[in-house]
């Protein structure tokens, strides 16, 4: 039987938090919360019975990954984005933010230069800062709805001594699916000045219908030994409380730099729910992520229609991956602070303000749209009633 992403499932009072911190990070309860990257829609069914399962066993002690584990990702990784991968080849990491702490702890030093490109991820701004690393800002160019690279910049950048790129691919919170060739690119910048590429790919298998995700590390051997690529089955499958991830290098010596510093920390065991519902995601997921993507690319549809037909204010960067709308208020005239009271307050919904994912994200909102259609129509309506208040100036921000 087809999956029914129609399905509403209650999250409130389940420690969500997307749904349970509400007034925490909005200042009310009464919101439709659309921000947290994770999606309205159930886990799938063969994870959950893969869990059920194990919980009949009634120890629940150290455990490992198994080779059946490794079988699966690996599998997975071949037949979705014809990537060969080998298990010497991968390591575990709690979560890609994690991930990318570690990694640049393990592999840079202190002032050291990292280049990201924001709008980005805003927990890449931390994993560099926090560490006494220098931020190095590689701006996106925003042309005729889609971001780009800008390769004159990152050249000079590079040559400047930059240590590592953090990369995310596909882009959030834009939904950019670079293309082979701006990979290829950037990645032969980073070759020429020997600057270490981490790829966050966990949107990687949320690439919209028309639109195709490559893997950096998959395009030569030259780039593969200078690239970690971080993956998870947290949001294709709604797993993100699992805490299970993925750390994927072909070069040894970077392997085992990473693998020294997760294991000082003792990190590096993982839990034995997140390995078993990560093996069933990639054993069984196939059918249930095609519908899944059909599903979304039919929310995309009906938001682009709602906003060309209703929402003249709001231009929505088509997603040509990830399941995150990037919307622009550029033209309502609102500054940040106003446009987040008018969202909350008047809108009733609670999306990620744009300037937290740094320079260019101003009057931006990033609003997620996995979820069933109905709410993503009842959250368009109540935007819509907010926007025609504004514009008749009953609105006091």
């Amino acid at each position: 039987m087809p999956y029914n992403f129609d399905q509403i499932t209650p999250r409130s009072n389940t420690n969500s938090v997307k749904y349970d911190l509400r007034k925490l990070m909005f200042g009310k309860e009464d919101i439709l919360p659309m921000w947290v990257a994770d999606m309205d829609f159930r886990t799938p069914d063969f994870v959950m019975n893969a869990i059920r399962k194990r919980a009949e066993h009634e120890i629940l002690g150290y455990t490992i990954r198994s080779d059946s584990y490794f079988t699966a990702l690996i599998d997975w990784l071949l037949s979705r984005h014809q990537w060969e991968v080998r298990k010497e080849w991968i390591a575990f990491s709690p979560g890609i933010v994690p991930a990318l702490n570690l990694l640049v702890l393990g592999l840079t030093k202190r002032r050291d230069r990292i280049i990201i490109q924001p709008p980005v991820y805003f927990p890449f701004f931390n994993a560099v800062k926090d560490h006494g690393r220098k931020l190095v800002f590689n701006n996106l160019i925003l042309k005729d709805g889609r971001y780009f690279m800008d390769f004159q910049l990152l050249e000079k950048q590079c040559r400047e001594g930059a240590a590592m790129l953090i990369l995310c691919n596909p882009h959030n919170p834009g939904g950019t699916a670079w293309t082979r060739d701006e990979l290829e690119t950037m990645a032969g910048i980073c070759l020429k000045y020997n600057v270490l590429m981490v790829s966050d790919e966990i949107h990687g298998d949320l690439v919209n219908i028309g639109f195709k995700h490559t893997v950096l590390a998959a395009i030569s051997p030259e780039i593969a030994m200078q690239t970690i690529t971080l993956t998870a089955p947290s949001k294709t499958f709604n797993l993100a409380g699992m805490s299970t991830a993925s750390v994927i290098t072909a070069n040894e010596k970077l392997m085992k730099k990473y693998k020294r510093v997760i294991g000082t920390l003792h990190m590096d065991m993982g839990n034995i729910f997140g390995n078993v519902a990560a093996e069933a995601a990639y054993l069984y997921g196939d059918q249930w992520l095609g519908e899944l993507l059909d599903y979304l690319h039919g929310n995309i549809n009906f938001l682009i229609k709602f906003a060309n037909e209703n929402l003249p204010q709001v231009e929505v960067m088509y997603p040509e991956a990830t399941y995150m709308a990037w919307l622009n208020f550029g033209k309502t005239g609102m500054n940040d602070e106003q446009l987040m009271k008018f969202v909350v307050d008047y809108a009733g919904l609670g999306l990620n303000a744009g300037k937290q994912f740094g320079p260019g994200g101003e009057g931006f909102m990033r609003l997620n749209f996995a979820c069933p259609r109905s709410l993503l129509e009842k959250a368009l309506m109540q935007l819509k009633g907010a926007l025609l208040v504004f514009e008749q100036g009953a609105s006091k921000l």
